[in-house]
C-alpha cells in the first residue's frame, strides 16, 4: 500500500513560538498562512504541520499522490483504495470517503495507542 507523504501535524499553542523554534531546528516555511494560524514547514524530505486551535491532539498524516514536494505522483494507491483495504483488515474508520466519489478524500482512524491517522488525498 503506497500511503504517499509522510508529515506529522501538531497542535500548538503559539504558532509563532513554534515557527521559531522550528527554523532553529533547520526548517522552513513551505506552505500555509500563518495569519490563518497553519505552517507547513520543511527540512529536507521531513515534514512538519504546525496548526494553532484548529484540533486537540497531534495526528499522523499521510497524503495519497502527493510527494514530499506536494507534487503529484504518476502512480499512487488511492485513498479509497486504501480504505477499502483498511475496512478488509477489520480496521475501524472514525471517517470514510465516498467509495463512489473520485480525487480529493479523506479517511481517518486511531491506532492502538489512540494516535490519529488522516489519510488525506488532494488529487
Amino acid at each position: 500500500m503506497k500511503l504517499g507523504a509522510f508529515s506529522i501535524s501538531l497542535n500548538v499553542k503559539d504558532i509563532k513560538i513554534s515557527k521559531a523554534f522550528y527554523e532553529d531546528l533547520g526548517f522552513q516555511v513551505f506552505a500555509g498562512d500563518i495569519e490563518k494560524n497553519y505552517l507547513i514547514m520543511k527540512n529536507e524530505s521531513s515534514i512538519v504541520g504546525l496548526f494553532q486551535g484548529m484540533f486537540e491532539n497531534n495526528i499522523l498524516t499521510f497524503n495519497p499522490g502527493w510527494d514530499a514536494n506536494a507534487k503529484k505522483l504518476e502512480n499512487f494507491d488511492d485513498v479509497r483504495e486504501i480504505q477499502k483495504h483498511l475496512k478488509n483488515k477489520g480496521i475501524q474508520l472514525e471517517q470514510e470517503t465516498d467509495e463512489h466519489s473520485s480525487g480529493p478524500g479523506s479517511v481517518v482512524l486511531t491506532d492502538p495507542d489512540g494516535n490519529t491517522i488522516l489519510l488525506d488525498q488532494h488529487v
